[in-house]
């Protein structure tokens, strides 16, 4: 008996083998796409079918890769030749909701925003804020450290889980963390599980860290600047002031252009920048006038708006990055993050590359934490030689700045080969043992993350 068959006798119409359900499986929204199609992909709707799609696999030494909402940027769920899909896509339940314990328990494939709508009804708010919040999913957003708009303030996924229900390689089923607000019983699995990209096991439900829904007024203070390293100069000072901004995204020449030409918005000024910054809570005001004098200072035209409505209207701006990007040609949306203060020297390293390359490299960035996605554009389906060659000094130029290879997108497929450059060799051997630990076949992910020829 074959593998599809054992599964489409212990799952039945779980699992689905049309070629166009097989061929959506291969890619992500990172334009990358697995070698081959996969076996099958299995739309598990229960613990129980994962753990059944994980004891099939282990009996056969089927190799497996688990996928929410496809909307990675990395590789990291492309199934290719010879492998399971297990999509948990289906997996969408809200089991538990606990104001006076400010948690809530889900399972996997609901996306952030339908969680954040049942969550408002209650006062309260789940922290995680990805650009893609209306089609990524929770359990995408904990396979791959997901951050945000937010995380400057609120932090990332890793500040926002209690605990995870794993199932194993095996199909074993664990619960990892705790419902207390505080708990160091044993090793933080719970962390080690969070920025795995599926190679320790499959998240089949999560025990999430809320909070309540921010009393007070929203300001948005948009500023533009004449170049992107005048605004990411005033963004680092915004930083240094000691004010907290929920929000601050950067927006580079290429960029602004991408999107006003996409949405249909006057065209800025050439070359200049934009900062979209939001203070909120009781000191949102008092904040946003230091915050705007502080842009002043360092040349910004500045407009400040108490207008949540126009506010969000403005951040639409930035969330349109994405769909602008796309609607150039295949992109290649990158994910380094720098001390903040590093933020113009790392500017100053994308105009080195793109005069070096005869290429532009259109940039956004989450200011308040450092972490910028400058985007490569090309056409085919993977990206040529000379777009790897300037990837890779963006890369080495960012570790060198003390920064990293990924603040939220994660490693997957395409960035596997520099994962040793920043951890050093004897980290990344001890990283991949413990991979082992939980999946010792190595049938979870394959070729991901730590991959063999990296």
């Amino acid at each position: 008996m074959t593998v599809l068959d054992r599964l489409t006798t212990d799952l039945g119409d779980l699992v689905d083998t049309r070629p166009e359900t097989l061929e959506l499986a291969r890619a992500d929204k990172s334009g990358h796409a697995a070698p081959g199609r996969p076996i099958a992909v299995v739309h598990a709707e229960t613990v129980a079918h994962v753990q059944t799609v994980m004891r099939i696999a282990t009996e056969t030494r089927t190799p497996v890769v688990v996928r929410g909402a496809g909307t990675g940027l990395a590789g990291a769920a492309n199934g290719g030749e010879g492998e399971i899909v297990l999509s948990t896509g289906r997996m969408t339940a809200i089991h538990e909701i606990r104001a006076d314990d400010l948690l809530a328990v889900v399972e996997p494939g609901i996306l952030n925003a339908d969680l954040n709508d049942a969550l408002a009804e209650h006062g309260l708010w789940w922290a995680p804020d990805p650009a893609s919040r209306a089609i990524s999913t929770v359990g995408g957003n904990i396979a791959t450290g997901a951050g945000g708009l937010l995380c400057a303030k609120y932090g990332v996924v890793r500040d926002a889980v209690l605990g995870v229900d794993l199932v194993l390689s095996d199909g074993r089923l664990l619960h990892l963390g705790h419902r207390s607000v505080k708990g160091v019983t044993g090793l933080d699995l719970t962390s080690l599980v969070i920025g795995s990209e599926g190679t320790l096991g499959v998240v089949v439900g999560a025990t999430l860290k809320l909070r309540r829904l921010v009393e007070g007024e929203t300001c948005t203070i948009t500023a533009t600047f004449p170049d992107v390293r005048t605004a990411a100069a005033a963004s680092a000072a915004v930083t240094a002031s000691g004010t907290q901004p929920a929000i601050m995204e950067l927006m580079d020449a290429a960029s602004l252009a991408a999107v006003a030409s996409m949405l249909e918005l006057p065209a800025p000024a050439p070359g200049s920048a934009q900062l979209t910054i939001q203070t909120d809570g009781p000191a949102a005001v008092a904040e946003a006038a230091v915050i705007a004098a502080i842009l002043e200072a360092h040349d910004g035209v500045t407009q400040v708006s108490s207008d949540r409505e126009e506010g969000e209207r403005l951040l639409a701006i930035r969330r349109s990055t994405h769909p602008a990007m796309s609607a150039l040609g295949t992109t290649l949306i990158e994910d380094v993050s720098v001390p903040r203060s590093a933020m113009p020297a790392m500017f100053d390293e994308i105009a080195r590359i793109e005069k070096t390359y005869g290429i532009t490299i259109p940039t956004v960035a989450h200011a308040g934490d450092g972490n910028l996605h400058p985007n490569f554009i090309f056409e085919g389906a993977e990206p040529p030689a000379l777009i790897w060659a300037a990837a890779d000094e963006l890369f080495r130029a960012a570790i060198a700045l003390g920064g990293t290879l990924t603040g939220e997108h994660g490693i997957g497929t395409l960035k596997s080969r520099w994962l040793a450059d920043e951890l050093g060799d004897d980290q990344w051997e001890l990283q991949r043992q413990i991979t082992r630990v939980f999946d010792p076949l190595g049938i979870l992910n394959p070729g991901k993350v730590f991959a063999a020829d990296a």
